[in-house]
C-alpha cells in the first residue's frame, strides 16, 4: 500500500470525553470488529487490560490497524487521566495527525489543555470531534468558541448539529449541503441522506458561508475566485482544507454522539480527507554520529532507502512473547529475522518476529517499511526513545522527554522467595513506563517505587499482584523531594591512595552554582584537557552524574545544579580512572555542601471542576492545604478553579473534595515545578 493511503492517527481528549467509545465505533464501521463493545460493560476492544475493564478508564495506549475506503489507518487510543501522561506523550511523538474529542457539555476541560499543549509541542495536525451531542446541556457552537478562545485556533465547522440533547437527530454536511441521519436499527451503519429542511436552512447557509470564507482566506487562489464572485467547487474546498489542516492554520470541526452511533463515519472520512499521510509532514530530525562528532540531519520518509531508521516509542511486556517493542519506521525497511543496530545502546539486536497490532491480537508480518507502525519481538535491550537502524548509518532521532516522578511508596515482598521475582517485575514495569522508577533506599534499606500520582502507583501495584502474581505489601505514599544549591562555591580535591601496592592519584577543582528552575542539572568543564585521556574525563563525568542522582545531604536527587570542572591535574604514572571517580565524588559532596544546599518540594498544578454552588467549598479545601488560587473560569453548569499546591499536602484531597461537594466536583493534578520547602 502506498504511503499516500496510510494514516497514523491518535485519539486524544480529557478523561471520559469518549475517546475509546469513538475508537470502538471506528473499528465496527470499518469491519475490524463485528460487535460494539461498551466501556461501561468492560467489553471495549481497546481497553483489553483487566484493570482498564474494571476501572472503566484507558491506562495503556493501545494500537490497532484498520482499513476504510482503501486507506490503512493506524490508530492509537491514548489515556485521558493525568497520571498516564507519559502514554500520551510517547504516542504523540510518533503520530502524523490526531482527532481531539471534545465533550459537547464540558467543552475544553483541564486535561484537554494538557494533551493539546503536548500535540502543539510535536506540531501534530488535528481535527475536532464534538462528542456527546445527545447529552443535556450539549452545545456544539460553545465548544468551538471555547477551543478558539483557549488555544487561539481558527475553528471552522464542516458540520452543524440538528438539535441537541434529547432532540439531537443528526448532522448537516456543509460541503454536500445534506442532512445526515444514522439509522438506529443498523447501529448507525446505514446513513439516511436528505435535503436540508426549512427548519435548518438558515443555520446551514450561515455556516456554509463561514466555511467558504475561512477556507478562501487561507488560500490565495481560492481567495481570488471568491472575491471575483466565482464558484468554489467541493473539490477545491477539500484540497484547500486539507492543506490548511496539515499546516495547522485551520481546525475542522465535526460532531455526533459515539455512544449512540451518530456521526462516526463522516469523522472517518475526515481522517482520510484532512489528516496527513507520512510524506505530508516534515522529515524527522536526527543526529548522525561520526567519530564522536554529531551532525544534524533530516530523515525523509522513504520506504526504498537503503538504511533503515525507526523509533521505539513504547515497550510492553507480554506473558507469552516477552518484551514487545512498538516501533514507528521513519526510513527504509526492516525484515523479520534480521539484525538491527540499537544506536543509543551501541549494540546489535535480532528482530525475531514483526507483528501487526490489532489491540490485543497480533498478526505476523514479513517486514515493516517507512511510515508504518509495528511491534518487534526479540529486542532485549531496547527502551522507550531508542533509535533502531543500521551500524553503517547510525542516526539518533530525538528521544521522548518525560516528567519526573513526584510520589513514592515503599514496597516489599510478602515472602523472601518472592524477592527476586519482585525485582524482575519492577525492572519490566520501569522499562514499559519511563515515569515509573524503583530504587533501594540506602538509609532505610527499603525498596521504593515512584510514579506520577496515587492512581498511577495504585494501578502499578495492582499489576504487580494480579498480572505478575507477586504478593507484596506497600507503605503509605511519600513525596519525592529534591536537593539543590542556592549559592556558588569552589572546592579542590587532592586524592591519593595506595591500593594493591599501586599508587592512585587524582587532583581536580569543581565549581558549583544554582541553575534556573526547571532547567535540570548540568556538568561541563573549562579546564585544559588537551593531554588528558578520554577515559579519565569519562570517569569524572560519570561520577558527577551519579552524584546528581545520589543527592547532597539527604540522599534525594539533585535539581537545577550546575557543576563545572575548572582545573584537573593528571600524572600518567599514578593517575587512574578509579582515582578520578573517587576524587570527583568527594569534591562534589564538599562543593555542594559549601554552596548552601536546600531541600525542594514538588508543587502541583491542580484543576478543580465544580458546580457553582460548591465552588467556595472547593476553593477552601485547596487553600487549607497551602494552595494558591491562580485563576477561575465559568463554564456551563459550574466553574473551573486553577490552583497550585504542595504535593505533600494533597494526599487524601479527593476524599475531602468529594465530601464537601456531595461527590459532584472532580480534579486533575499535574507536576508544575520544585520550590524550596518551607
Amino acid at each position: 500500500m502506498s504511503l499516500e493511503k496510510m494514516r497514523n492517527i491518535g485519539i486524544m481528549a480529557h478523561i471520559d470525553a469518549g475517546k475509546t467509545t469513538t475508537t470502538e465505533r471506528i473499528l465496527f464501521y470499518s469491519g475490524k470488529i463485528h460487535k460494539i463493545g461498551e466501556i461501561d460493560d468492560g467489553a471495549a476492544t481497546m481497553d483489553f487490560m483487566k484493570q482498564e475493564q474494571d476501572r472503566g478508564i484507558t491506562i495503556a495506549s493501545a494500537a490497532i490497524t484498520t482499513e476504510w475506503k482503501g486507506y490503512k489507518i493506524n490508530i492509537i487510543d491514548t489515556p485521558g487521566h493525568v497520571d498516564f501522561t507519559a502514554e500520551v506523550e510517547r504516542s504523540l511523538r510518533v503520530l502524523d495527525g490526531a482527532v481531539a474529542v471534545i465533550c459537547a457539555v464540558g467543552h475544553v476541560q483541564p486535561q484537554t489543555e494538557t494533551v493539546w499543549r503536548q500535540a502543539d509541542r510535536f506540531n501534530v495536525p488535528r481535527i475536532c470531534f464534538v462528542n456527546k451531542m445527545d447529552r443535556v446541556g450539549a452545545d456544539f457552537f460553545e465548544a468551538m468558541k471555547d477551543v478558539h478562545e483557549k488555544f487561539g485556533c481558527e475553528c471552522v465547522a464542516l458540520q452543524v448539529p440538528m438539535g441537541a440533547g434529547q432532540d439531537f437527530e443528526g448532522v448537516i454536511d456543509l460541503l454536500e449541503m445534506k442532512e445526515l441521519r444514522f439509522d438506529p436499527e443498523s447501529d448507525g451503519e446505514k446513513i439516511i441522506e436528505s435535503d436540508i429542511s426549512d427548519t435548518y436552512k438558515a443555520l446551514a447557509e450561515e455556516y456554509r458561508e463561514k466555511l467558504v470564507d475561512a477556507v478562501a482566506s487561507s488560500d490565495d487562489a481560492l481567495a481570488e475566485i471568491y472575491l471575483e464572485g466565482g464558484e468554489i467547487t467541493k473539490e477545491d474546498l477539500v484540497a484547500a482544507l486539507r492543506k490548511a489542516t496539515i499546516n495547522r492554520t485551520l481546525l475542522p470541526f465535526f460532531c455526533g454522539s459515539s455512544r449512540h452511533n451518530q456521526g462516526v463515519q463522516p469523522l472517518m472520512d475526515a481522517i482520510i480527507s484532512y489528516l496527513p499521510c507520512p510524506t505530508d509532514i516534515p522529515a524527522a530530525e536526527g543526529v548522525q554520529i561520526k567519530k564522536n562528532e554529531e551532525i544534524k540531519m533530516e530523515v525523509p520518509c522513504d520506504p526504498d532507502a537503503k538504511m533503515p531508521v525507526g523509533l521505539v516509542f513504547k515497550i510492553q511486556y507480554d506473558r507469552e512473547a516477552g518484551i514487545l517493542a512498538f516501533v514507528r519506521m521513519y526510513s527504509g525497511k526492516i525484515s523479520a529475522g534480521t539484525q538491527i543496530y540499537n544506536v543509543a545502546k551501541k549494540k546489535r539486536e535480532r528482530v525475531n518476529r514483526i507483528l501487526r497490532v490489532n489491540a490485543n491480537r497480533m498478526e505476523q508480518m514479513d517486514s515493516v517499511s517507512a511510515g508504518d507502525i509495528a511491534v518487534f519481538v526479540g529486542l532485549k535491550l531496547a527502551q522507550t526513545g531508542d533509535t533502531v537502524g543500521s551500524e553503517g548509518f547510525p542516526v539518533l532521532l530525538e528521544s521522548v522527554k518525560f516528567p519526573e516522578p513526584v510520589i513514592s511508596i515503599a514496597i516489599e515482598p510478602e515472602t523472601m522467595s518472592d524477592s527476586d521475582k519482585l525485582n524482575e517485575t519492577l525492572e519490566i514495569l520501569s522499562r514499559e513506563d519511563p515515569t515509573f522508577t524503583h530504587r533501594n533506599d540506602e538509609e532505610t534499606g527499603q525498596l521504593v517505587i515512584s510514579g506520577m500520582g496515587e492512581l498511577h502507583l495504585d494501578v502499578l501495584v495492582t499489576r504487580i499482584r494480579e498480572d505478575f502474581k507477586v504478593q507484596c505489601r506497600v507503605g503509605a505514599p511519600q513525596v519525592t523531594y529534591r536537593e539543590s544549591v542556592t549559592s556558588s562555591a569552589d572546592y579542590r580535591e587532592e586524592y591519593s591512595r595506595v591500593l594493591g601496592g599501586k599508587e592512585n592519584v587524582a587532583c581536580l577543582t569543581l565549581h558549583a552554582e544554582p541553575r534556573e528552575t526547571g532547567t535540570g542539572n548540568f556538568y561541563s568543564y573549562t579546564a585544559k584537557t588537551a593531554n588528558i585521556p578520554e577515559e579519565i574525563l569519562d570517569a569524572v563525568k560519570n561520577s558527577i552524574e551519579n552524584c546528581f542522582a545520589g543527592g547532597i545531604r539527604m540522599g534525594y536527587p539533585c535539581a537545577d545544579v550546575a557543576i563545572t570542572m575548572t582545573d584537573i591535574v593528571y600524572d600518567e604514572l599514578t593517575s587512574t580512572p578509579f582515582a578520578f571517580t573517587a576524587a570527583a565524588a568527594e569534591a562534589f559532596d564538599k562543593v555542594c555542601c559549601a554552596a548552601s544546599p536546600q531541600m525542594l518540594e514538588p508543587v502541583m498544578n491542580v484543576d478543580i471542576e465544580s458546580p457553582s454552588e460548591f465552588v467556595g467549598d472547593a476553593m477552601s479545601q485547596i487553600t487549607q492545604r497551602g494552595g494558591i488560587i491562580q485563576s477561575m473560569e465559568d463554564k456551563s453548569g459550574g466553574s473551573v478553579v486553577h490552583a497550585q499546591a504542595p504535593m505533600e499536602k494533597m494526599f487524601g484531597f479527593s476524599t475531602s473534595l468529594r465530601s464537601v461537594t456531595q461527590g459532584r466536583a472532580s480534579f486533575g493534578m499535574t507536576f508544575s515545578h520544585f520550590q524550596v520547602k518551607n
